[in-house]
């Protein structure tokens, strides 16, 4: 474990802020990699493909912060990139299938409190506000 004066902290949080800020551990990415594969390179060349977990992070930052997709920062691959793989990825059934083994490990090492929950109302659009 590492442990850091508060003039190291103070030093951290000067630099480039283009610095990655990770979502997932690298044991959570570890628990869900083997479902992604990365896109092989092209044959024509050019900048290689974002790689499947530079994606995952931004998707997984968007739904954190409930930012827009243009609002993605700029140390993560492009907005159209990350967005392109959540379709493919919602499509095929992937993204459902590491959601639920992260929520499953979180579940069994008892972090989920079910005695707590929220609907965020934007995603459920009253009909005219009658009640039915």
């Amino acid at each position: 474990m590492s442990h850091r004066s508060h003039s190291a902290e103070a030093e951290s949080d000067v630099g480039s802020r283009m610095e990655p800020e990770f979502e997932l551990t690298d044991e959570q990415w570890d628990l869900i990699s083997d479902l992604f594969d990365n896109p092989p390179p092209s044959p024509q060349g050019g900048r290689p493909p974002a790689s499947a977990r530079e994606c995952f992070e931004a998707i997984a930052w968007i739904l954190r912060t409930g930012a827009r997709w243009r609002d993605l920062p700029p140390h993560f691959p492009s907005y159209v990139t990350c967005w392109r793989r959540l379709k493919k990825w919602t499509e095929s059934g992937l993204f459902k299938k590491a959601w639920a083994r992260l929520v499953n490990k979180l579940d069994r090492e008892g972090k989920i409190d079910r005695e707590q929950s929220m609907a965020d109302g934007t995603f459920s659009s009253a009909k005219k506000g009658a009640f039915v």
